[in-house]
């Protein structure tokens, strides 16, 4: 039920984390695996270990996006999966004082950038008759977490789930399945800095119900479930894997 076997794969963010974790779990299935970032040198690497493709983008561009799926079907054949993995916080600042053009790039790349490599890979679906996108959202999109303001990135996370739904409904008549995996915290660029102090990481343990810290492979069981036949009656959902943050 979880056999990939030929199946082309994009991941998007794939130069660190998570994506890293998640072109391996699904190379690791079968699946033909193009990862996709702006360094180079980071993809080299991983496209040669796991026998995939690398092809660079500036996913804040959202130009640049328009060029991914062109690509990625030239060098495997027609994409069937598709995994938004890149997203990032362009500013700290508390929500009265966010700087506009910062908001716009957190929803550019965390939102747009995602829409348009779906409505991008859908023709390819279509031919091959099957297709699963797979959106990588977080914990923010659902609650907000005291401390730590991110009014946009909340936001555009937020707005992953209602897109998900939507393309869901638009896209099922044609076995186009659309999810969405709301991480909890885990170790990442992003968060690296919560770890970087007793205080942050006792505040972590303190409101995370199972006593483990969480890393990117504990996401990958949802992404792969999601991707493979075995999650083939799941459609337009937000799955939770965050520990029980949000249970509380």
């Amino acid at each position: 039920m979880f056999d990939l076997d030929g199946r082309v794969a994009i991941v998007t963010g794939a130069s660190s984390g998570l994506g890293v974790a998640v072109a391996r779990a699904l190379a690791g299935f079968g699946a033909r695996v193009a990862v996709v970032a702006r360094r180079l040198d980071r993809l080299t690497e991983l496209a040669k270990e796991i026998d995939g493709a690398a092809v660079t983008c500036d996913l804040s561009d959202l130009d640049q996006v328009r060029t991914v799926v062109p690509a990625v079907a030239e060098q495997l054949g027609r994409p069937e999966i598709l995994v938004n993995g890149a997203g990032s916080m362009f500013t700290y600042e508390r929500a009265e004082s966010e700087p506009l053009d910062a908001s716009r790039r957190t929803v550019d790349l965390n939102l747009l950038a995602p829409f348009l490599l779906a409505q991008d890979v859908q023709p390819h679906m279509l031919a091959v008759g099957r297709g699963t996108i797979i959106n990588i959202s977080s914990i923010s999109g659902r609650v907000g977490i005291p401390g730590i303001p991110q009014a946009s990135y909340a936001a555009s996370k937020a707005g992953l789930s209602g897109l998900t739904s939507e393309l869901a409904v638009q896209w099922a008549r044609h076995s186009i399945r659309v999810n969405t995996v709301a991480p909890g915290f885990f170790r990442s660029e992003i968060t690296g800095p919560l770890y970087d102090s007793e205080r942050s990481t006792e505040y972590l343990r303190r409101n995370t119900p199972l006593p483990m810290e969480g890393s990117a492979e504990d996401i990958t069981g949802a992404v792969v479930w999601l991707a493979s036949d075995a999650g083939r009656y799941v459609t337009g959902q937000t799955i939770v894997v965050d520990g029980g943050w949000t249970a509380r």
